[in-house]
């Protein structure tokens, strides 16, 4: 008996007076829609394996290389890459691919665009997954990441800005830290992907001494020579990736960082306070350094401000869409499938 096909992933350009969009997409056109947002340093092809499996369920994926990444526009200015800029993207694009109301799923920066997507446009969503990075009402941003770090682990003395110290060296030392990620872009890409560790669990993140080590590969200001991990990447999706830095380099997706008060001032436009009525899917890695809710206060404001939330545990790290696949792929169906979506 012949396998089934695996869906093609076809590259599509989508653009406007404003923005041009590059996408992947796969699965039949008229089937529900099902929008994936990659986040730093990533690309569409990150949510491969993803989008390939619900498109043979019948679902519409489209995946886009989102702003200063790959294909898509890369403007020159800092302020171009806030939220409320990259939220406008995704609704043009959600608008050229019929408006219907999607399932919009993010990882890392792009569950931030996702969640401020379905908080300012409800509309255009019948529920939202985030990967990794929780739902921040008040917006993914310093002064609502730094009071909710867990001192036990972080004190205050020692990491004022605790896991978020890289964060803060962004917009301390913006030049420093492109420059070394630029230094050898594909060792950096493959130093930053790499697997969890259950031992990292509890201890403070290496993200948390950027500043003192004066950034992060220390006095090196380059990556060490690292091979990537093929357990995490297909050898061609690493190809283009690194294709994709080597064009355009480490800056525009670096300066999503730069833009703290104009993405509050964003966040607190959001009808009834950023309230998310609609159902969400969070999906936590257990060895998140970063990101994990379990054992923090991380949470808190999602928890709070998420009126149908469910939560799925997976035993990985920050790269869930890539480390564990398989089991992404199955929280997902789960979920789809309990909330009758």
């Amino acid at each position: 008996m012949t396998a089934p096909l695996r869906p093609t992933l076809a590259s599509r350009v989508y653009s406007t007076p404003r923005h041009t969009t590059h996408c992947l997409e796969c699965g039949p056109a008229d089937g529900p829609l099902m929008m994936f947002l990659h986040g730093w340093p990533e690309l569409s092809v990150i949510w491969r394996a993803q989008s390939e499996a619900f498109a043979a369920d019948g679902w519409h994926c489209v995946v886009p290389d989102m702003r200063g990444y790959g294909g898509s526009s890369i403007p020159a200015a800092n302020d171009a890459y806030t939220i409320e800029e990259i939220v406008a993207d995704m609704t043009e694009l959600h608008d050229h691919l019929g408006g219907k109301p999607a399932i919009w799923v993010g990882h890392d920066w792009g569950s931030v665009v996702a969640g401020a997507l379905v908080a300012h446009h409800p509309e255009r969503s019948r529920g939202v997954v985030l990967v990794s990075v929780p739902y921040f009402p008040d917006a993914n941003a310093l002064p609502t990441l730094v009071p909710l770090v867990d001192r036990t682990i972080y004190p205050a003395d020692l990491y004022p800005d605790g896991q978020w110290d890289y964060y803060r060296y962004y917009n301390t030392h913006f030049e420093a830290a492109v420059a070394d990620l630029d230094a050898d872009k594909a060792a950096s890409l493959a130093s930053i992907f790499r697997p969890g560790d259950p031992a990292s669990v509890g201890r403070p993140a290496p993200n948390a001494t950027v500043t003192r080590n004066g950034g992060r590969f220390g006095t090196a200001h380059r990556a060490p020579p690292t091979e990537p991990d093929p357990a995490l990447w297909p050898a061609e999706d690493f190809k283009t990736l690194v294709q994709a830095f080597e064009a355009h380099g480490f800056r525009p997706p670096c300066r999503w960082y730069l833009n703290d008060d104009a993405n509050i001032a964003y966040a607190r436009k959001a009808p009834d306070g950023g309230r998310l009525s609609l159902p969400v899917l969070f999906i936590n890695g257990d060895y998140d350094h970063m990101n994990s809710i379990i054992g923090n206060r991380l949470g808190d404001p999602m928890r709070a401000a998420c009126a149908d939330l469910t939560v799925t545990s997976l035993p990985g790290a920050h790269w869930l869409p890539l480390e564990r696949k398989a089991e992404l792929i199955q929280a997902l169906r789960t979920w789809l499938q309990v909330k009758g979506l």
